[in-house]
């Protein structure tokens, strides 16, 4: 697989990242079907050429087609891109193994953040568990959905076993508006798409609390820290995290209400309702990074914080005491 030849590519998902991810694609000359479960998303997309529920008022390109999921599923694609959230990937994996060579066993490019939550595992883990001989890869960086469908300037890692894997894997997304750098570093790739999450839950506690931006940048700066001590006690490589998948993404959600753990984060920290929050990956994500650290003997401070005030087992202000009457220690 080469870049600049017209490839089939099949998105599965047709939420806010998975649509913009299409438009890009459809955009770089490629014939993509979005698949999804919600018939009335998919023939608004049809139709108006606009996903109003995930993406407002942008339009979408003309050529990008739509299909129920797992529709046509007996035909070969190039490249199938897996965007649906982070604690589905194991049961989409399962679809897809029980489809036998479903769209003709093209590579699965997993698109979502966070660590599956029955496993305790990373998304890659679970994903292969079901589908052993099925070439993969994993997309991650800092890269809101709507600047994405807007075609601005983004730039993501993409890993893959081997490095030839995944050059082959981001050639399909050269365009004017995504540069996507190639990784064989899986593990890093994933975990700092993951880890991520539960940070930007807590710089957004801190921001709704009011705590300052002082406070806000400490926290992101000695929780990149945990995230990549953690990371790399699990098989990730210590630069990953200082790349586009762990430092660029953590700046990105760590800093608007754009990032729905920012904005979950928020609300908690605003003492606000969490009922009628959007999705975030991060809630499912911080009891399992504080069990993985655990189980290798690593403090993770930030994140258990972050964890104990989701949990309700500490408040808001209990836990900015917690964290500021911590021993004095080195910067590390």
């Amino acid at each position: 697989m080469s870049g600049g030849e017209r490839k089939k590519i099949v998105v599965l998902g047709a939420g806010a990242f998975g649509t913009a991810l299409a438009a890009v694609l459809a955009r770089a000359g490629h014939d993509v079907v979005l698949q999804g479960r919600d018939e009335a998303t998919l023939a608004a997309i049809a139709k108006t050429r606009r996903s109003a529920a995930y993406l407002g008022d942008i339009a979408l390109p003309e050529t990008l087609a739509t299909a129920a999921l797992f529709d046509n599923a007996e035909a070969a694609a190039h490249l199938v891109l897996l965007a649906t959230p982070a604690q589905t990937i194991g049961a989409m994996a399962e679809a897809l193994a029980s489809r036998g060579a479903a769209f003709g066993e093209a590579p699965v490019i997993l698109c979502a953040k966070g660590i599956d939550r029955g496993a305790g595992a990373p998304l890659s883990t679970v994903f292969s568990s079901a589908l052993p001989d099925r070439a993969f890869g994993v997309l991650s960086g800092p890269s809101f959905a709507t600047d994405l469908a807007r075609g601005l300037p983004t730039a993501v890692s993409l890993a893959a076993p081997t490095l030839a894997d995944a050059r082959s894997y981001a050639a399909a997304f050269a365009g004017s508006s995504l540069r996507v750098y190639a990784s064989d570093d899986v593990r890093g790739v994933e975990l700092g798409g993951a880890l991520k999450n539960v940070l930007a839950i807590g710089a957004g506690i801190v921001h709704g609390r009011g705590l300052g931006a002082s406070a806000q940048a400490a926290l992101v700066t000695r929780g990149l820290v945990e995230m990549r001590r953690l990371a790399v006690r699990l098989g990730a490589r210590a630069e990953t995290l200082n790349g586009l998948s762990g430092l660029g993404d953590l700046i990105l959600t760590c800093a608007s209400e754009q990032s729905r753990n920012f904005a979950y984060g928020a609300a908690v920290g605003r003492g606000a309702s969490r009922e009628g929050l959007k999705l975030a990956e991060g809630v499912a994500t911080a009891d399992i990074a504080c069990a993985l650290a655990a189980e290798h003997g690593l403090d993770v401070p930030i994140m258990a914080t972050v964890s104990a005030v989701l949990d309700e087992r500490l408040t808001v202000d209990a836990a900015i005491a917690a964290l500021m009457e911590r021993p004095l220690n080195t910067e590390q």
